[in-house]
């Protein structure tokens, strides 16, 4: 059987998986499939699910946040900023639910903390140019 080699990348750490049979993944035209020896090719992974099969043996699922994918000579290279891998396919659903609602979270509150931020700043704004149009007054006069 064909294999080839899976390489994970992410911020802190590089992880080889020798013997890959098979990938599938998704990009923004939709789920396709990479096997040994596939043409060159690079795209960008959707947020979700992709999974790999070592020997044509069980399902391996990695979760990520997208990530660059390029295949070349036999060496799939997967390019994120963080990933979780696990076998069990509920687990993971459920880790990487988590995770998106974890960052939903964050995001909200960086939104909601730079808007008081805006309000802030114009109101500053407004209080210095009311203060400008005060001294003009006063001195003009």
């Amino acid at each position: 059987m064909n294999n080839f080699t899976l390489c994970l990348q992410d911020s802190t750490r590089t992880h080889h998986i020798e013997e890959v049979s098979s990938f599938v993944g998704e990009d923004s035209s939709g789920s396709f499939g990479i096997l040994a020896n596939h043409m060159r090719m690079l795209t960008t992974l959707v947020i979700g699910l992709a999974r790999f099969q070592v020997n044509g043996g069980q399902w391996q699922w990695l979760a990520l946040p997208g990530a660059v994918l390029y295949f070349h000579d036999n060496v799939l290279t997967l390019s994120t900023r963080r990933y979780l891998l696990d076998d069990d396919y509920n687990r993971i659903s459920q880790a990487l639910q988590e995770q998106l609602l974890g960052e939903e979270e964050q995001l909200h509150a960086m939104k909601e903390s730079l808007q008081r931020m805006e309000k802030e700043v114009l109101k500053r704004l407004w209080e210095l140019n009311t203060n400008r149009g005060r001294v003009s007054h006063v001195t003009s006069g």
